[in-house]
């Protein structure tokens, strides 16, 4: 049986039902891997002669599978193509876009289904292609490879955005016309916007989508819970519909000065602190946690170098990730809010590791008012961040002091600060990351 995706969907409903029920196995099971059928029509490649596609899209558009199926494209165009596939994390790389539900080997036919071998971060299709994992997290790691193509998924949420990229770029050198495919909600980080400015000049290609394009195909709970509970809302229009928001009138933090403060690296460190905004409940549906690592140098400029903020974490847990943290960094002490539960906030540190010095901090002031003297250190230009923390600055650049929302990430920057740049220390030791 000839039959091609574009004339099938043309069909008529009745006749294309007739059609379907009509197929062999051996058709159907071709026909369940055609991405041109099954695709929406901005879920494929442009054309055209772009360098860089951009698919900005609302949580549960598609994305993943959209990047996936592009790299299964590029994979048959070998033998022997060799593509970056760029996460924001290494685990987010495997998880999501190997090994998840639309990831390549979820979309990949059992005849032509490359092997994932992940101790090497390499998928390899049986005509020589091959994938290498890489994480935005490490971006020397990127050096000295090079490649065809490269699917980079979730740009907005990546630590070190300008490192990963340009490293990413300089390795893209093989073939007549090396392309990237970039999947992300987006939020307006100046990579994004470089991107986006080069689109007049034909090198960048951008398709935009909402949520609500692909409801058909989500779980009910998804759009009877999440698309009710923020459709209309500021974090509805970023989430679901993909709009790129700026500044929020009267937030205390601005996008335009964090990118004028960010650093790739920390120098040379006299203190580092973790702390801690503990949440009052427990549970999936638990507040976050607020866990932020700041250092300060000798020259009495602070240093955000560390965000491990997580929802629902038991205190044990939290309290286990915290001290951690503190190992890691070799920090000095733990800083901890403890307005809900006490000296228990406290005891449950000491459960986990009891050599760790705490500092218990109660707040007898309002959130916002605690944190205008931070956010002056940052107009001061006292204050960096050595890298990308994008739920952290999504919080400080829509916290306004107004509303219901409790921005624990922002708390407990507020608590590190100001104990590191607010209160003086003695006896300060050399911290090098």
């Amino acid at each position: 049986m000839h039959f091609s995706a574009s004339s099938l969907k043309q069909l008529p409903p009745s006749e294309q039902a007739d059609f379907l029920n009509n197929l062999t196995e051996a058709e159907a099971s071709l026909l369940l891997y055609d991405w041109a059928f099954w695709a929406r029509a901005n879920q494929r490649a442009p054309l055209g002669s772009w360098s860089h596609w951009l698919v900005l899209a609302g949580r549960g558009y598609g994305k993943t599978r959209a990047g996936a199926e592009w790299v299964r494209e590029q994979a048959a165009l070998g033998p022997g193509q060799r593509i970056a596939l760029v996460g924001p994390t290494l685990n987010d790389a495997r998880a999501v876009m190997v090994e998840g539900e639309s990831g390549l080997l979820a979309v990949s036919p059992p005849w032509n289904r490359p092997k994932f071998e992940a101790s090497k971060r390499l998928l390899t299709w049986p005509n020589g292609s091959m994938a290498s994992l890489f994480s935005a997290e490490d971006p020397e790691r990127l050096r000295g490879h090079q490649h065809h193509a490269a699917w980079c998924d979730e740009l907005c949420a990546w630590r070190h955005t300008e490192d990963t990229w340009d490293n990413l770029v300089f390795g893209l050198r093989l073939g007549a016309q090396p392309r990237t495919m970039t999947t992300t909600t987006p939020k307006p980080i100046a990579l994004l916007k470089k991107l986006l400015a080069a689109v007049e000049g034909g090198t960048v290609a951008v398709t935009r989508g909402s949520t609500f394009e692909n409801l058909a195909n989500l779980a009910p709970t998804f759009a009877g819970e999440l698309v009710a509970k923020y459709k209309g809302t500021r974090l509805g229009r970023q989430e679901l519909m993909a709009e790129i928001l700026e500044d929020v009138p009267g937030a205390l933090w601005q996008r335009t000065r964090l990118e004028q403060l960010r650093v790739s690296r920390p120098p040379t460190l006299v203190r580092i602190v973790v702390a801690i905004d503990p949440p009052t409940t427990a549970g999936e549906k638990a507040d976050e946690c607020g866990i932020i690592a700041a250092g300060i140098d000798a020259e009495d400029r602070g240093y955000i170098i560390a965000d491990s903020s997580e929802q629902g974490l038991s205190p044990m847990r939290w309290a286990a990730k915290a001290v951690g943290l503190y190992h890691s960094l070799q920090a000095d002490r733990i800083v901890i809010e403890t307005n809900q539960g006490g000296l228990m906030a406290e005891n449950v540190i000491r459960q986990v590791d009891a050599s760790v010095p705490v500092a218990g901090v109660h707040a007898t002031r309002s959130k916002h008012t605690r944190a205008e003297p931070v956010a002056a250190l940052y107009e001061q230009g006292r204050i960096f961040h050595a890298g990308q923390f994008p739920e952290l600055e999504d919080q400080m650049c829509t916290f306004t002091g107004s509303g219901t929302s409790s921005p624990d990430r922002v708390d407990a920057l507020v608590w590190a600060v100001t104990s590191l740049m607010l209160s003086r220390p003695k006896n300060p030791t050399i911290r090098t990351l």
